[in-house]
């Protein structure tokens, strides 16, 4: 049976996916892949030009996914507390139903991948981080004391770090240990 455009290659990332989300986490391989695909490594390389490029648009999943969510908070939420406490509860569950990706966000699955893969994990979390610091400065500017923006940094570097340490937990512990887990009771220790 023919697949339509595009589907052949939504099957080979969602596969991709699917083998990330195995808690042993073994280095992944074309021939692997295929034979989970149900085709042959050849027709992977049509639809894909190297392993490196399936996992660039995973993570083109991921960036658009985060953000989209992130530029939704920030247009219908006016309160930079509020924000921020959505931003990472989103954060947080995005990990929590997507586990495949988290391996690509900690680095895991990227290990013996190309070095610009790791390179534009790290842009998308420095993204997350500044989109947290902009709305801690919201929050600032609202309460009367926009002069704390290095504050606004450092909390804002300091959340972003209990993400990635949330999401490290959650694979370590093959993906048993929910990212959101005492994220209310979390929320009080940022002050957020």
């Amino acid at each position: 049976m023919a697949t339509k455009p595009g589907e052949r290659k939504t099957q080979i990332l969602q596969t991709l996916a699917g083998m990330l989300e195995q808690p042993q986490g073994e280095k992944i391989t074309t021939a692997a892949l295929a034979a989970k695909v149900g085709v042959s490594e050849a027709a992977l390389y049509r639809h894909f030009a190297s392993k490196a490029q399936m996992f660039e648009a995973l993570i083109e999943f991921i960036e658009e996914s985060v953000f989209t969510l992130v530029n939704q908070i920030a247009q219908t939420e006016r309160d930079g507390r509020a924000q921020v406490q959505q931003i990472v509860s989103m954060l947080l569950n995005f990990a929590e139903k997507n586990p495949g990706m988290v391996r690509v966000l900690i680095g895991d699955a990227l290990v013996h991948e190309d070095t610009r893969l790791q390179t534009r994990i790290n842009q998308l979390l420095d993204r997350i981080e500044a989109s947290l610091k902009q709305s801690l400065q919201l929050a600032q500017a609202t309460a009367g004391n926009p002069a704390l923006g290095t504050q606004a940094g450092a909390q804002a570097n300091a959340l972003a770090a209990f993400v990635i340490g949330r999401w490290q937990l959650f694979a370590k512990s093959g993906f048993k240990r929910a990212p959101s887990e005492f994220w209310v009771e979390q929320a009080a220790l940022f002050r957020i």
